[in-house]
């Protein structure tokens, strides 16, 4: 059964799962569905149609499902899906997504939030994913699996940031990151490969020389990127990575995250 302390309100409607703990001073609304052995430890808020998957932990002043930081809002409910075995710690917001932007904000699995870090409305936050503290998001953006986002750092609205990227502390993030990347600098730069991401996903050393002199080709080779890019396009079957890189390259909408020396 699940556990509610005497001090918290839990309102008519809501769903709490079985072995579920909502510590004192919680507030839960009446659409919020909460999955089984979650704990929310105490003073934790969770509105709208915010739904939390299995064995989540969630610190106090975390504030979940809260109404979208867009001037277009007019107090529709709207979604916040939360992903099983994630731990939000203190003080992370995480706002609902808007009517224009599909009315969902996604959050995946396994995810670590530190503390006062945020998630947009219509973010969409894949899995694994580690945001430091403070780490922000505006709306609108797309974050891949086995991110890591620094401290202190903040992604642009509508900004995406692929699978496997690595953020450095203190970072502006405006423009779209290749998978893969590492990224740093007061405006966000490209400054290589996550190799150390890469190696953890037990990338063979033949993988990194492979990705990494396609990297070398596509940033730093002769031309401009465009026709470096171009010229790059046939090696998309040297190796899985590569083709992932140049995919989300073709996709995108927004200026490109590229070193500082590329042009």
């Amino acid at each position: 059964m699940s556990k509610i302390d005497p001090t918290a309100r839990v309102e008519d409607g809501a769903v709490i799962g079985e072995g579920t703990e909502i510590g004192p001073y919680c507030i839960i609304g009446p659409n919020a569905v909460i999955g089984a052995n979650c704990k929310l430890i105490g003073h934790v808020h969770v509105t709208a149609q915010t739904t939390i998957g299995d064995d989540c932990t969630i610190y106090p002043f975390a504030s979940l499902g809260t109404p979208p930081q867009s001037l277009s809002y007019r107090g529709e409910l709207t979604k916040l899906k939360i992903g099983s075995g994630c731990t939000i710690r203190e003080s992370v917001t995480m706002n609902a997504g808007t009517v224009a932007g599909g009315g969902i904000t996604t959050v995946g699995d396994r995810d670590y939030f530190m503390n006062c870090s945020h998630v947009g409305h219509d973010c969409h936050v894949g899995n694994d994913v580690i945001f430091a503290t403070s780490a922000t998001l505006g709306g609108h953006c797309e974050i891949g699996d086995f991110v890591f986002i620094g401290g202190l750092s903040a992604v642009h609205q509508f900004t995406r940031i692929g699978p496997q990227v690595m953020v450095g502390g203190v970072c502006g993030v405006r423009d779209d990151i290749i998978p893969f990347g590492l990224v740093n600098g007061q405006y966000a730069v490209l400054e290589g490969l996550n190799l150390i991401g890469m190696k953890r996903r037990k990338f063979t050393k033949q993988r990194l020389a492979t990705v990494r002199a396609f990297y070398q080709k596509l940033f730093h080779g002769p031309g401009t990127f465009a026709e470096r890019l171009e010229a790059c396009r046939p090696l998309a079957g040297e190796d899985p990575a590569i083709a992932e890189i140049l995919g989300f390259i073709g996709k995108g909408k927004r200026p490109l995250c590229l070193p500082a020396i590329a042009k």
